[in-house]
């Protein structure tokens, strides 16, 4: 729920790979390669899931292989591919996520495959590139380069238009710094009155847990929003990091003390569904709404420069960090190099 940091894509994966692949005897789902160095020993991690699932080893570091080369060679669009992921299941359906950074202006590109809608691997194999358009470049694997190619065939079974249509409305500037204007600030307003409004306090912490802090929920307020909010709602995706804040300080520093209470309260509420009861799951619905209509019948209004305010003014008290706290003089390297595997 970052803003508009870097790194999101790389830490999201990381974090998968390290809490998911322990418990793939329980949920059947592997999570191969990353960033840098890792994503150079996929093939070999591949091979690994291979044996313990009866799935060919030497196609899918193949495959591994062929979609990080398309990626970085095929389409010459200026971005050097650093993250190569490979998401696989027990039944060898895979996704596979790649990241790439233009070394001259820092913008990054992804790419996204998913194996059921791979028909050709030259053909419009992607089932997405997400990014901030640059003009036109050569891309080899576009259908429209058929005569360059022996082999074609077109990739999907159905339209992604309406899901890449969202994509594309999330427009996000280059700047880092979180402004008024990026905010739906009657919809920020909306969150902030059920988190410190004290009788719509008292009712959304009934929802979840008794006696709930008021920073704390409205975490878990944006994060309600995430989970069962329609994709409409997320045309201002700046609102969404004044749950955590944001490791580059901006809105705010990530305060760890909420960060570690939202953290907790999840895992219980999944635990407990695991078990059968639902209720904690339940009652994320029922904040949602409870926002909701706080927004549309109060019409509460955020004043964005007091919230930024007090953000950082209790930060320290939340457990606030960014990364720039423990080195001041952190610089970052200019130079990306290419990768053996690409």
């Amino acid at each position: 729920m970052d803003w508009h940091s870097s790194g999101i894509t790389t830490s999201v994966v990381g974090a998968l790979k390290r809490g998911l692949n322990p418990r793939f005897s329980d949920l059947g789902i592997m999570i191969c390669g990353g960033r840098d160095r890792h994503s150079t020993n996929t093939p070999n991690e591949l091979r690994a899931f291979a044996m313990k699932a009866g799935l060919d080893g030497d196609e899918l570091a193949r495959t591994s292989r062929l979609t990080a080369r398309v990626d970085n060679n095929a389409i010459a669009d200026g971005f050097q591919l650093y993250l190569h992921s490979f998401v696989i299941t027990k039944s060898g359906e895979w996704v596979v996520v790649q990241q790439g950074m233009n070394p001259h202006n820092r913008i990054a590109r992804r790419y996204h495959w998913h194996s059921v809608t791979v028909r050709d691997f030259v053909s419009d194999p992607h089932t997405a590139s997400v990014g901030k358009p640059q003009g036109e470049i050569r891309n080899l694997v576009d259908a429209r380069a058929e005569k360059a190619r022996d082999t074609l065939l077109a990739i999907t079974k159905q339209p992604l238009e309406d899901a890449l249509r969202d994509i594309r409305n999330l427009s996000m500037p280059m700047r880092h710094d979180v402004r008024a204007k990026d905010v739906d600030l009657k919809r920020l307003g909306a969150v902030l009155a059920v988190a410190y409004e004290k009788d719509l306090r008292d009712f959304a912490s009934l929802l979840l847990v008794a006696g709930l802090g008021p920073r704390t929920l409205q975490s878990l307020a944006l994060i309600a929003e995430v989970v069962h909010g329609a994709p409409s709602r997320f045309s201002d995706p700046a609102r969404f990091s004044f749950a955590h804040g944001g490791k580059d300080g901006h809105p705010f520093p990530v305060p760890l003390k909420v960060y570690d209470d939202s953290l907790a309260i999840l895992r219980r509420s999944l635990e407990a569904a695991r078990l059968g009861y639902t209720e904690k799951l339940e009652g994320f619905k029922r904040l949602d709404r409870l926002t909701r209509d706080v927004e549309e019948k109060r019409e509460p209004l955020a004043d964005f420069n007091s919230v930024v305010s007090h953000e950082r003014a209790i930060s320290a008290s939340i457990g606030g960090r960014t990364v720039f706290d423990d080195n001041p003089q952190y610089k970052r390297s200019v130079r990306i190099p290419q990768l053996n595997l690409f």
